[in-house]
């Protein structure tokens, strides 16, 4: 970014919204074609699990990314879970000294 670029940012930012002409820009009223989570790419952590035989293979044989399935299935109960018990959170974990 450019000197020129950083100081108008800046410039902007100070600026109460009120004093920003937008009349360029329409205003999006109708927001039922967007799409939620489209940009949004959570930090991926690998993890050694033990799961079923059975289990993995059921996923294998249905699901070509079966690794995204599984998470897409934990992610749903963990979702589902944290709505009913604000306890599920999890906690920080404590550095040792």
């Amino acid at each position: 970014m450019s000197a020129r670029e950083r100081r108008e940012l800046a410039a902007l930012e100070k600026m109460p919204d009120s004093a920003i002409d937008t009349s360029d820009i329409p205003e999006v009223t109708d927001w039922s074609k967007a799409q939620v989570g489209r940009f949004y790419r959570p930090i991926k952590q690998p993890v050694t699990i033990r799961l079923d035989a059975d289990v993995v293979a059921w996923f294998k044989a249905t699901a070509p990314q079966y690794q995204t399935a599984v998470n897409k299935v934990l992610r749903e109960h963990m979702e589902r879970n944290a709505a009913n018990d604000s306890s599920s959170q999890p906690k920080a974990k404590k550095k040792r000294g």
